[in-house]
């Protein structure tokens, strides 16, 4: 057995300020890279090189709210901008429903272009998913590198004896652009939650 030597006798017991400095540069290192490199897909804003997609705020979307909400009474919960048929003009997707007091309203997921006429509001291009389908979204996304998509989570309910506030069916779906257009691509069922 050999002897246990003494504190000052071992190397590396004492923080000197060489051991900081070289701390503080690693530190540093990760948190640039870090900085610099970006997931491969996804867009929480406009996609760079293509200009920034319409104004989703802008839009007039074909929603009934009805009376006696708040005006606006659309409320966009998300948006993302991406040039999916590569005309150097990026379009919005947008992801809105209508503001309400209480309740979940059903959400609806809109395609955008720059409007017809300057000032005009954005043009809506293509309707991926309508209120009149009385589902809500959410994990919405929109990515531009690779294959072009837009994905979401929506929700749903098994019969309209559950409340509204509390959907119990879920499915994640992708729009992904072919041949100049938006393919639906639904993952498969996931249990009932």
């Amino acid at each position: 057995m050999q002897p246990t030597a003494s504190p000052d006798a071992l190397p590396h017991t004492r923080t000197r300020l060489v051991h900081w400095a070289a701390t503080a540069v690693a530190l540093a290192a990760v948190l640039a890279v870090s900085a610099v490199a970006q997931p491969p897909d996804a867009l929480a804003g406009p996609a760079a090189g293509t200009g920034t997609g319409p104004d989703a705020a802008q839009a007039r979307y074909p929603m009934d709210c009805g009376p006696g909400l708040p005006q606006p009474a659309v409320a966009v919960l998300a948006a993302a901008s991406a040039d999916f048929d590569d005309d150097e003009h990026a379009e919005t997707v947008a992801l809105v429903r209508c503001k309400a007091p209480a309740g979940t309203p059903p959400s609806g997921i809109y395609v955008l272009t720059h409007p017809v006429e300057p000032g005009g509001p954005p043009q809506i291009v293509e309707t991926l998913l309508s209120p009149k389908e009385g589902m809500s979204a959410q994990d919405f996304t929109v990515s531009e590198r690779g294959r072009r998509k837009i994905a979401a989570t929506l929700l749903g309910y098994s019969s309209p004896d559950v409340p509204r506030c509390c959907p119990d069916q879920q499915r994640k779906v992708t729009w992904e652009w072919r041949e100049g257009r938006f393919d639906l691509v639904p993952e498969p069922v996931a249990q009932s939650i």
